[in-house]
C-alpha cells in the first residue's frame, strides 16, 4: 500500500500496511489483487449485459430482460460497496479519497447510475460504467494522461492543419468552382471536400472532375442538380495534380504526422511521471531496508573508527604532551 502522494488507481495517502486499525484493513482489502481482479470482472460484466440489453430477447418485459435489471443492480451494489470501502480505507481523513483524479472519476459515474432517470437513459448510464476500466487497469491511466498531457501540443498541431486547409480552400475555390460547385462552389463546401481528400476516400474522383473536367467527372444525376446549372466544364490536368498531391503530402504525411510524434512524446512522459508515482509509492522490500541500513552502518563505523585513530597520541608518547624534537 503506499504512503506517498497516492498512487495508479487512486491508492490512499498514509495508509499503514501493517496496521491493525478498520481503516487499514479496508485498505489491505480495497486495494488487494484479488479484491481488484473482482471489480475487473464486474466491470466486464456490466458491459456484457449492457450488450445483451440492445436485443429484443433481454427486454425489461421478459423474463430474462428482469434477470439482466436484477445482475446490473447488483453490480452496482458492488461498486457502491467498493467506494465505501476505499473512503473508509482514509478513516478520519476520508476528504482524501476526492484528492486522487481517478477516484472523483470513479464517484461520478457511480453517482450518474444512482440517479431517478427515464429508463431510456439507464442503458446508457450502465455503459458508462464500463469506463471504471481506466481506472482499473493502469495501463490505460498511462494512455489517458498521456493524451491529456499532449492536449496543449495538439492544438498547435490542429491550428497549422487549419491553417493548412484553409489555405488550400481558398485556393480551390478559386481555381475548381465554376467545374465543380458541387464540391468547390463555397469556402466551407471546399474545406469538407478537402477534409474527405485528406481521409483518402474517394478522392481519386474528386482529382479525376478536375483534371478531366466536369462533363466527365458528373454523371447524368449530378448534372440535372440545380447547383450545376451554371458550371463550366474546363479541364486542369496540371492544375489538378499538383493541387491535389501537395495537399495529401502536406496534410497526411506531415501534418498527421506531426499529431503522431506529439501523442508519441505525450505517452513517454505519462509512463516515466506513473513509474516515479509508482516508486514513490511503493516502499522498498525489508529485505532492500536492512541492506541499505547494513551499510549505512557499516559506513559510520569506519568513520568512528577513523576519528579514532586521528585523535590518539602516537605510541610511546605521554598523553597530552608533545612528542620530543
Amino acid at each position: 500500500m503506499a504512503s506517498g502522494d497516492g498512487g495508479l488507481a487512486g491508492v490512499p495517502v498514509g495508509l499503514d500496511p501493517d496496521g491493525d486499525s478498520l481503516p487499514a484493513r479496508l485498505g489491505r482489502l480495497a486495494y488487494s489483487p484479488g479484491f481488484t481482479r473482482f471489480i475487473l470482472l464486474a466491470i466486464g460484466l456490466t458491459g456484457v449485459l449492457s450488450g445483451m440489453e440492445t436485443y429484443p430477447t433481454f427486454n425489461s418485459a421478459t423474463a430474462l430482460g428482469t434477470t439482466v435489471d436484477w445482475l446490473q443492480n447488483v453490480v452496482l451494489l458492488i461498486f457502491v460497496a467498493e467506494i465505501v470501502i476505499k473512503i473508509g480505507a482514509f478513516g478520519r481523513h476520508w476528504w482524501r479519497y476526492f484528492q486522487v483524479g481517478w477516484n472523483v472519476f470513479d464517484f461520478l459515474i457511480v453517482v450518474f447510475c444512482l440517479l431517478p432517470l427515464h429508463s431510456e437513459y439507464v442503458v446508457v448510464l450502465r455503459l458508462l460504467r464500463t469506463l471504471r476500466l481506466f481506472t482499473a487497469l493502469p495501463g490505460l491511466q498511462v494512455l489517458i494522461t498521456g493524451l491529456l498531457r499532449g492536449i496543449p501540443s495538439l492544438g498547435y498541431v490542429g491550428l497549422l492543419l487549419l491553417l493548412h486547409f484553409y489555405i488550400y480552400a481558398v485556393i480551390g475555390t478559386f481555381a475548381f468552382g465554376d467545374n465543380d460547385p458541387i464540391r468547390f462552389s463555397k469556402l466551407h463546401v471546399t474545406m469538407l471536400t478537402l477534409f474527405q481528400v485528406l481521409t483518402l476516400e474517394g478522392w481519386n474522383d474528386i482529382l479525376a472532375t478536375q483534371y478531366l473536367g466536369s462533363d466527365t467527372g458528373y454523371d447524368d444525376s449530378w448534372k440535372a442538380l440545380p447547383a450545376a446549372a451554371d458550371r463550366v466544364s474546363v479541364a486542369r490536368p496540371i492544375a489538378a495534380a499538383a493541387y491535389f498531391v501537395s495537399f495529401i503530402m502536406i496534410g497526411t504525411m506531415i501534418v498527421l504526422n506531426l499529431f503522431t510524434g506529439v501523442i508519441i512524446r505525450s505517452m513517454e512522459e505519462a509512463e516515466e511521471h506513473h513509474k516515479q508515482l509508482r516508486l514513490q509509492a511503493e516502499p522498498p522490500p525489508p529485505r532492500e531496508e536492512l541492506a541499505v541500513l547494513s551499510e549505512q552502518l557499516q559506513e559510520i563505523a569506519q568513520r568512528l573508527a577513523a576519528i579514532d585513530k586521528a585523535g590518539q597520541p602516537p605510541p610511546g608518547t605521554p598523553e597530552g604532551k608533545p612528542p620530543p624534537a
